[in-house]
């Protein structure tokens, strides 16, 4: 009886464990649509129609479609804008469970505008891309590399190449930020990025008044058996201490998704001699370009300035 009492409680956990990792890194298959969804809320309701424009205006860009295939056998889709085949290369990473196009419907047209090769990536396991779960920047980080590594292939030894993320893409760039780059990468823009997975696993749960036991224990559990990464296994505050890359850190102050506090920890960390902060006071996720495009247009370029 007393065996048959804990397979019982083994099969609860696993099933239990397995909803959690359905529920927070299963992406379902995407549609355009889905790129014209935003968030409901007070603080994106005013921009709901002009993030909708920048979206279309965004997906009427030509672009050729690329493709590579990840260190552990994923085919990763990409889309090209091109400039100059001698032009700096920008790789823009999406966040979690969202849309490059949607993400990045400002920031693209302001990098091809600018003259810049862009690479406009579907992160695993969304939008072309193969992959059943995404990992929170633990396995993308790798992901990052591998698209640098395209990059360098495409556009010759003397490319010069930044890494651009938003929200979990954000996190992925930093994480990326402490392996072993190609000196091709100049710089990195981190847009609302968190400082670990675990920490924004935590921080989402109790702002959903989610006990974190045994929640975090049974979603962390749910990664190792099904989606085969630990979500301890990366941290961006700690890859920014082995970090030399030039980093440029934004984020809203009023974030109620990704605490404004994770950039401004990713930032103290930063080992590299040419870092800089932005804070745009009143901003939600992901939205500071929307609420001050003039302050985030002058820390860009001049970021972009001091390293190309």
């Amino acid at each position: 009886m007393i065996i048959l009492y804990i397979l019982l409680f083994i099969a609860v956990v696993l099933a239990l464990a397995y909803f959690c990792c359905r529920a927070g890194f299963h992406v379902p298959k995407q549609t355009e649509t889905d790129l014209f969804r935003f968030p409901n809320s007070e603080q994106y309701a005013p921009y709901a129609d002009e993030m909708a424009r920048m979206v279309r205006a965004a997906l009427d860009i030509p672009y050729e479609d690329v493709w590579i295939r990840s260190h552990d056998g994923l085919r990763l889709h990409g889309k090209f804008y091109a400039a100059k085949s001698d032009a700096p290369v920008q790789i823009m990473f999406h966040g979690y469970k969202s849309g490059a196009e949607r993400d990045f419907c400002g920031g693209l047209q302001i990098a091809v505008r600018g003259g810049f090769n862009v690479l406009l990536v579907d992160q695993r396991a969304h939008g072309k891309s193969e992959g059943k779960y995404l990992t929170f920047g633990v396995k993308e980080r790798y992901d990052c590399l591998d698209w640098v590594n395209y990059a360098v292939g495409r556009f010759g030894n003397d490319a010069k190449i930044m890494l651009y993320g938003i929200s979990m893409g954000a996190a992925t760039v930093l994480m990326a930020g402490g392996l072993k780059l190609p000196k091709n990468v100049v710089g990195i823009v981190a847009d609302c990025g968190y400082s670990s997975p675990s920490a924004i696993i935590r921080q989402v749960l109790r702002d959903h008044h989610c006990p974190l036991f045994p929640v975090y224990q049974l979603t962390r559990l749910g990664g190792i058996l099904f989606a085969g990464f630990d979500l301890a296994g990366a941290s961006a505050t700690e890859a920014m201490e082995h970090c030399t890359v030039p980093v440029l850190f934004i984020h809203g102050g009023d974030d109620r998704f990704v605490p404004c506090r994770m950039s401004v920890e990713n930032y103290e960390h930063c080992a590299a001699e040419n870092k800089r902060l932005l804070i745009v006071p009143n901003a939600g996720h992901g939205i500071s370009y929307l609420l001050d495009r003039e302050a985030y247009l002058a820390a860009l370029n001049g970021f972009l300035k001091s390293v190309l």
